[in-house]
């Protein structure tokens, strides 16, 4: 069986290449980078300094396990008084994957994860933007084989952007399927 790499190289540039016209390989689309975030603000804003601490290293924890790379804090760009944020909190993690992990990271999310979802029937054609980037949305980590459910971690939800060079969302729908991604048929 074919790694996701070596499937792109063998089989998707070609398909691409004879179904919309390019002319060179390198014209063809390919994926740039997948962006893994979580975003946690409500969670730590009623929180003391340690409380919050902790909730953030447990989610460090869990996204480091899930994606293998160590994940960046993000902070709040400015205060806003109705969710209770300051300027300068850390209301989220995020992690970019390119390269090697990238590819080994949506082997994982194609062959294992979505599969394991409940009732999964397929990935919506709304979740594709103009671009042809896809964005999944998961409300918690539990699909992922690395991760061991307790009570006292609680549930974290997960967004997973697979940022494509596409110009348009015709051709990125048709190069994530040929990456095998289950998107939904039109209906």
């Amino acid at each position: 069986m074919l790694s996701l790499q070596q499937k792109y190289q063998k089989e998707v540039i070609p398909k691409m290449m004879e179904k919309f016209g390019y002319k060179n390989p390198l014209a063809a689309p390919r994926i740039e980078k997948v962006v893994c975030n979580c975003g946690f603000g409500r969670m730590v804003v009623d929180k003391t300094p340690s409380e919050r601490e902790k909730i953030i290293n447990i989610i460090s924890e869990l996204l480091a396990s899930v994606t293998g790379q160590k994940p960046v804090q993000t902070k709040a760009k400015k205060s806003i008084a109705s969710f209770k944020t300051r300027k300068g909190m850390i209301i989220g993690l995020k992690t970019t994957l390119r390269k090697k992990m990238m590819f080994d990271f949506l082997e994982k999310l194609i062959w294992i994860i979505l599969p394991r979802i409940r009732d999964f029937k397929g990935i919506p054609l709304s979740l594709v933007d103009k671009r042809g980037n896809l964005t999944l949305g998961f409300k918690d980590f539990s699909s992922f084989p690395e991760v061991v459910i307790d009570k006292e971690k609680g549930i974290f939800s997960l967004e997973i952007t697979v940022v494509t060079n596409n110009k348009n969302q015709e051709r990125g729908i048709e190069f994530l399927r040929l990456m095998g991604f289950p998107l939904k048929l039109k209906s």
